[in-house]
């Protein structure tokens, strides 16, 4: 689970919700057969493929970084992957890896050793040679404590190190500390730097601040299809195409059939709607709002956009407390109630789902009770224990941790009398975390608890609960792979996205310790059977415990500017569309 995405809300009345909802699947499901359509299952065959033009998508929020090293924010993963290449590409449709900067490997007999052989002829977009020496390098980096990469967990084994050696300029074998079933699978993470670009840094113990945002954009270099050549803080960055990119179609033709991506950075999505629905942009790096259907469906009628259902997500917005422990201050008395189980017990009783899903989504999302959803067909738990809308067990489970009506008007205090209340940061701008938000704030109030939302921009959001000053988030964290044993960054107690409690020097808690032995056993067994046993072992103690408390996943609709094809569109994570910048094309 590798990035986090981070305005007033919108308070729509159940009664308006569910006609709303109603509506809204009427014209979804007609428009199936319509502008709406579902997803192709892969791009245009080769030699259809128009060449050149421009393409002009949007984010939120600015890129915190170039340096993709030190940062998982989702604006700096998609420059990442724009400008940079992978030894292994996953494929997010099929959720195979596919071979890219390395085009073969080889497993030893004991399973813990794989040779890579690099591509010959490769070079950096300043067409300085790629080697294995590149490679080495760019594990080094993400290893150096100076460094304190975000990605350093996910490619660690066990909390060790993989071992990397180059005997030649085009090999590079890989020893894992210890048995570990998805193999290769790990490399997909780790963007491939030029050694000879950030060399200097490393050694002087100053790469974590190399490339950032103040970098003149001549001095970015990488391997991937594009090429930064301007960044506007808080409008645009935008990529021309890279002469030197490797890569080629089925023809024999050079890729990227783009010659420019225009990434706009656009804050307010209302603003954004109007944009797409003007014909502005191209694309949004992130699904449509489903308040957005109606006008875009005008807009795909008129033939300027295509709309596409990509079915359930793979990731749902989350909320979460604080639950490290001191984390809420020493003196904080708050801490006895508020990172209690049973505090978010009630909490994941008290809010009525189907309400969540026709006020927040207007009814197209389906209830989830863990972090894993229906999407992920091979790894979801399908007997998970499916929490009742009780708000009268809520307030016996508050009562059971002390939250009792001590004053009579209906608001729940400690024993000392103290108020049970706490801020709840989310994102400002982004509508659908907004209304999820001021959902939960009146579901609550209907028990007793207050809860204060806070919208924060996104990176100051991001950067509040990194910091780790806050009471309680609803954001969401998304996957970077299907597989459970490459999100362990996320399920280990030690992972720098265990968001309640992150890089914990040893389990906070029994349960969490129970997750860790679990899960490692889960990453190290090649029986994908007993694997899938292990991971449904481990949602089932998440969903005891409740970490982080899920309501609904979402349907995913994306809308596309008619102009833009070759497209590979996915449900599994955002950007939905743009993650396969190479092969997309536009019509002239």
């Amino acid at each position: 689970m590798g990035q986090l995405l981070t305005r007033q809300p919108r308070k729509l009345a159940r009664k308006s919700a569910v006609v709303a909802a109603t509506m809204i699947a009427a014209v979804l499901c007609a428009a199936l057969t319509g502008a709406c359509r579902r997803a192709a299952n892969g791009p245009a065959s080769a030699g259809t493929v128009a060449r050149g033009g421009e393409l002009v998508a949007s984010v939120h929020t600015d890129p915190r970084s170039f340096n993709r090293l030190v940062t998982r924010d989702s604006t700096s993963d998609l420059v990442a992957t724009l400008i940079h290449a992978r030894l292994v590409h996953l494929n997010r449709v099929t959720q195979d890896v596919e071979p890219w900067l390395a085009e073969s490997w080889t497993r030893a007999d004991n399973g813990l050793s794989y040779t890579l052989k690099l591509r010959p002829n490769v070079t950096f977009s300043d067409g300085h040679a790629f080697t294995s020496d590149d490679v080495l390098f760019s594990f080094d980096a993400v290893y150096d404590e100076k460094v304190g990469s975000a990605l350093a967990d996910s490619l660690q084994i066990g909390g060790k190190k993989l071992q990397v050696v180059a005997p030649d300029p085009l090999t590079v074998v890989v020893t894992f500390p210890e048995a570990f079933a998805p193999g290769v699978r790990i490399f997909h993470d780790l963007p491939i730097l030029p050694r000879h670009k950030l060399g200097a840094a490393l050694k002087d113990g100053a790469l974590a601040q190399a490339w950032g945002l103040g970098t003149p954009v001549g001095q970015l270099v990488g391997l991937g299809p594009f090429l930064v050549t301007e960044y506007v803080p808080g409008q645009r960055v935008v990529f021309g195409r890279n002469p030197r990119y490797w890569r080629k179609d089925a023809t024999g033709a050079a890729l990227p059939y783009l010659d420019r991506i225009t990434v706009e950075i656009i804050p307010d999505q209302d603003v954004e709607l109007l944009r797409l629905d003007a014909g502005q942009l191209d694309m949004t790096a992130t699904e449509m709002r489903p308040e957005d259907y109606a006008p875009l469906k005008r807009a795909a009628d008129a033939g300027r956009l295509k709309i596409l259902d990509l079915g359930v997500g793979f990731d749902a917005d989350s909320l979460w407390f604080n639950l490290k422990p001191g984390g809420l201050g020493p003196t904080d008395a708050r801490a006895a109630w508020l990172q209690h189980d049973g505090l978010r017990r009630a909490i994941a009783l008290a809010v009525d789902r189907e309400l969540f899903a026709n006020t927040v989504f207007l009814g197209a999302g389906v209830p989830i009770y863990g972090p894993v959803t229906p999407a992920n067909k091979k790894w979801y738990a399908t007997d998970l224990p499916r929490t009742p809308h009780d708000p009268a067990r809520a307030r016996a489970e508050l009562a059971s941790i002390g939250l009792a009506d001590r004053n009579g008007d209906g608001r729940l205090q400690d024993a000392n009398n103290r108020p049970a209340r706490f801020a709840l940061i989310t994102q400002k701008g982004n509508t659908t975390l907004e209304r999820g938000a001021a959902v939960i704030r009146d579901e609550l109030k209907k028990i007793g608890l207050i809860v204060d939302v806070v919208e924060l921009e996104g990176n100051a959001a991001f950067q509040r609960f990194l910091s780790g000053n806050y009471d309680a988030v609803y954001l969401r964290v998304t996957t970077t792979d299907a597989d459970p044993a490459l999100n362990h960054d996320f399920w280990l107690s030690s992972g720098t996205a265990h968001a309640w409690n992150l890089e914990q020097k040893t389990p906070a808690t029994g349960w969490e310790r129970r997750i860790d032995e679990v899960m490692r056993r889960q990453m190290a067994s090649f029986d994908d059977g007993e694997r899938k046993r292990l991971f449904d072992e481990v949602q089932k103690i998440f969903a005891e415990h409740l970490p982080m408390i899920h309501f609904v996943a979402p349907r995913i609709y994306v809308a596309v500017s008619t102009r833009v094809t070759n497209l590979t569109p996915t449900a599994f994570s955002r950007p939905q569309l743009l993650w396969t910048p190479d092969t997309i094309a536009v019509v002239q």
